[in-house]
């Protein structure tokens, strides 16, 4: 039971305007009139109301003191986080020379007439690097050595790319003059098959590049070779850990197309592809951006040489990192970014970072109890500049806009043409209220980095993973929870586009669960098992007809409800409350009927009906009024129907 908050002044407005009339009895008794059409009692009522408003702000000092409290604690309100994509820069040309594209580029969504332009910078610096085509070979399964076909590719001859009937295994391998981490290769295709081909859409081949130890599935963009079958181009794009290697005495940077098996409901290949032409070129490269601006060489004052020294940034608030250096006799000295100070000697270059106000903190000095003084940290030197030679302001849910969102190219770079995204951004997470902050406070101080019950659980996960969105643990003996185990369930923070989710979007990267895993690892009482996975979601899809109004955009009036339909039914924006649809909560026809009705341009609904369906599968049960959820569970939108009629 929480502790009840004291009323440092009881008295309301009506209390003021009767001891204000008492008074006057006593001191004025010439003054008989106390109705409220009297000119005297306006003012007096006026002066009640003023010191009624004062009244309440006098009131609002325990709230104050509560947050200074938890101030002193160490309590920090958790920054937003930005969201991260890997972003596409095309060339204008297959490179003949290495492009390069600094860290910090900035690039943007397309601004609108409603939009502002949504700006992510990249994270490291990208070198797009030439390739061309080096050799060329097929590796049949079973064989022990791949058969180089280089010498044939250039007398004109033709060879086919597998064996006569492809069996999963067959390779057709593809040297490049180099390796190229990074960067899209642009295959020209020169093939045919002879028979029946496969289905593009759902081919019996994957794209992969070997990185010096094993082969890596690439991401495959485009392919108008229909999976070889036709003449056309394939866009490779080459992961980051691509390296050079020899096959068959031929030194290069190699990939290769790896026949597979696939459904039986899709075609297999028959013959095998004949490749007549191939060449390779480098026509782009991807890298990692975030949600954020980059800000470099921030002057932010002059140092006084004394302890507890503050400043602050010019633009906040901070997302990630910054890079902190401050003059000396050496010239520019880099200090390191710590937590708190209480490890930290007065030798130690250490700064404290706070991103939500943007404050940077240099160590205090604390009087010992025999009177000494002790310093925490370095003192930057009398005179000394200070300055952030580069730090990031951003971050939000915002940023998780859709794939092929990101348009715009901020930043001149030559050679380069567009820019795109072809992902879905993740990861951004909107910072922490104060009125969340004064929640996790209690739990904070009870728990000071040990996890015992649920919610010290929740609490942990969310400080060790702030780029979640959601969190809720479940113990023992829920949902089929072991004895002595807790299971942690984590809602990443996807990107949603007109309030749609992707149902992949809702799986939490393999980072973001070993971090969780090895934070909760550290604080977990001795016996405890912990389990963190993703929770279990419910499909459900909506039916609904509804009348319009007279006169109004029915194609409007319907985009509005599937629009307010994703955005109620959804996990993380979602519910009454648009925190997020709660566990367990049921769906009813009848919430359904109530949402749609506040729909601009909608007269009347007649008719809503609510189906459970597999958000993997698209399978559609039962028609039904109410759709139970599991106590652990959420409700996933999976394509909702709006049929707009006119009166």
């Amino acid at each position: 039971m929480a502790l009840p908050t004291p009323n440092l002044d009881d008295r309301r407005f009506q209390d003021l305007v009767d001891d204000a009339k008492r008074m006057v009895m006593r001191r004025c008794p010439e003054w008989t009139d106390h109705n409220v059409s009297d000119p005297g009692v306006t003012l007096i009522e006026t002066f009640a109301f003023m010191t009624d408003q004062l009244l309440f702000r006098l009131n609002q000092v325990p709230d104050r003191l509560y947050v200074k409290f938890l101030d002193m604690i160490g309590l920090r309100l958790i920054p937003a986080t930005p969201a991260q994509v890997p972003v596409t820069f095309w060339l204008s040309a297959p490179a003949i020379t290495t492009v390069g594209i600094p860290l910090g580029t900035s690039v943007a969504t397309i601004r609108t007439e409603v939009d502002e332009s949504i700006v992510f910078s990249t994270t490291r610096d990208l070198s797009i690097i030439p390739c061309s085509l080096h050799a060329v070979g097929t590796w049949r399964h079973g064989e022990d050595e791949p058969t180089l076909r280089t010498e044939e590719l250039r007398m004109g001859e033709r060879f086919p790319a597998f064996t006569d009937v492809p069996v999963p295994g067959d390779v057709l391998l593809v040297g490049l003059t180099a390796a190229v981490p990074n960067c899209v290769v642009r295959l020209d295709v020169d093939a045919t098959v002879e028979g029946y081909g496969v289905h593009p859409d759902h081919p019996p081949l994957v794209w992969e590049a070997f990185n010096g130890t094993e082969w890596v599935e690439c991401l495959v963009s485009r392919d108008a070779t229909g999976a070889l079958n036709v003449d056309g181009e394939v866009l490779v794009h080459v992961p980051s850990d691509h390296e050079t290697a020899v096959f068959g005495d031929e030194p290069g940077g190699w990939l290769r197309a790896r026949v597979i098996e696939v459904d039986e409901e899709y075609p297999k290949y028959r013959t095998a592809p004949i490749i007549a032409g191939l060449a390779a070129s480098t026509v782009g490269g991807t890298v990692v951006s975030g949600h954020c601006d980059v800000i470099e060489d921030e002057v932010l004052g002059l140092s006084e040489g004394v302890p507890g020294q503050e400043f602050l940034v010019e633009h906040g608030p901070v997302v990630g990192e910054a890079i902190l250096e401050v003059t000396s006799e050496d010239g520019w000295q880099p200090w390191t970014q710590v937590q708190h100070f209480a490890a930290s000697t007065p030798e130690d270059s250490h700064y404290l970072l706070d991103a939500v106000t943007g404050t940077i903190h240099f160590g205090p000095a604390i009087r010992e109890p025999d009177g000494g003084l002790r310093q925490y940290g370095a003192v930057p030197p009398h005179g000394g500049t200070i300055r952030l030679r580069r730090y990031a302001v951003g971050g939000g849910r915002v940023g998780n806009v859709g794939a092929g969102a990101i348009r715009t190219l901020k930043s001149s770079i030559p050679f380069v043409s567009g820019v795109e995204n072809l992902e879905s951004a993740s990861g951004g997470v909107d910072g922490e209220t104060v009125e969340q902050a004064k929640a996790r406070g209690p739990i904070l101080l009870r728990t000071r980095s040990r996890a015992v019950t649920a919610e010290d659980y929740e609490a942990i996960t969310q400080e060790a993973a702030p780029d979640i969105a959601r969190v809720r643990c479940v113990t023992a003996g829920d949902d089929d929870v072991d004895a002595g185990s807790v299971r942690v369930l984590v809602v990443p923070a996807a990107a949603q586009v007109d309030n749609r989710i992707t149902f992949a979007d809702l799986v939490p990267g393999e980072d973001t669960l070993t971090r969780i895993t090895d934070r909760l690892d550290e604080v977990r009482l001795i016996g405890t098992r912990v389990l963190v996975s993703p929770p279990k979601y419910r499909g459900v899809t909506v039916v609904a007809r509804v009348i319009a109004r007279p006169r109004v955009d029915r194609a409007r009036v319907r985009a509005d409800a599937l629009a307010a339909l994703y955005g109620h039914l959804n996990p993380i924006t979602g519910g009454p409350d648009g925190r997020g649809w709660q566990f367990g909560r049921p769906v009813q026809a009848g919430d359904v009927y109530a949402l749609l009705q506040r729909v601009r341009g909608v007269d009347m609904v007649e008719d809503v009906r609510l189906f459970g369906a597999n958000p993997v599968t698209g399978e559609r049960g039962e028609e039904t009024q109410r759709l139970d959820v599991d106590r652990y569970s959420l409700v996933f939108s999976y394509e909702h129907h709006v049929k707009v009629e006119e009166h």
